[in-house]
């Protein structure tokens, strides 16, 4: 007898945190503790729970060496994403969502191997180390 293939259970919660509106401009704009270094899972999630002010996200570059390998472009809610990767080695970690003519928002990248008592700690300094 064999069992039936089941899907993963999603993550129910994204781990995200924006910067506060105002005060300027800003290296960042949010922080981002993902739950696998699965690009094609965790992205879309990322994207669902961005603010509806954002524009919709064409391109996203993140820096190669943080997840395992990606797809040049990926199919996500319906458009078409198209991923890029840097091979900058000593760049902290982070993730560049572009929408062409509307914006560029780069969220830090939180290790997604950080336990539950370093990643909030990690995700609470983001902004205030700036």
């Amino acid at each position: 007898m064999t069992a039936p293939l089941t899907s993963p259970r999603p993550h129910s919660l994204t781990r995200l945190r924006l910067a506060p509106a105002g005060g300027g401009p800003r290296s960042i704009d949010g922080v981002w503790w993902p739950h696998t270094d699965d690009l094609v899972t965790e992205l879309p999630q990322l994207l669902r729970a961005l603010p509806h002010t954002w524009a919709r996200i064409v391109h996203v570059t993140v820096r190669s060496a943080t997840w395992s390998a990606f797809p040049g472009r990926m199919l996500c809610a319906g458009h078409v994403l198209h991923l890029h990767g840097s091979t900058a080695v000593h760049a902290p970690a982070t993730v560049c969502l572009l929408a062409p003519g509307a914006g560029r928002w780069d969220l830090l990248v939180v290790p997604h191997l950080a336990d539950d008592a370093e990643g909030p700690r990690l995700m609470a300094a983001a902004f205030t180390e700036e």
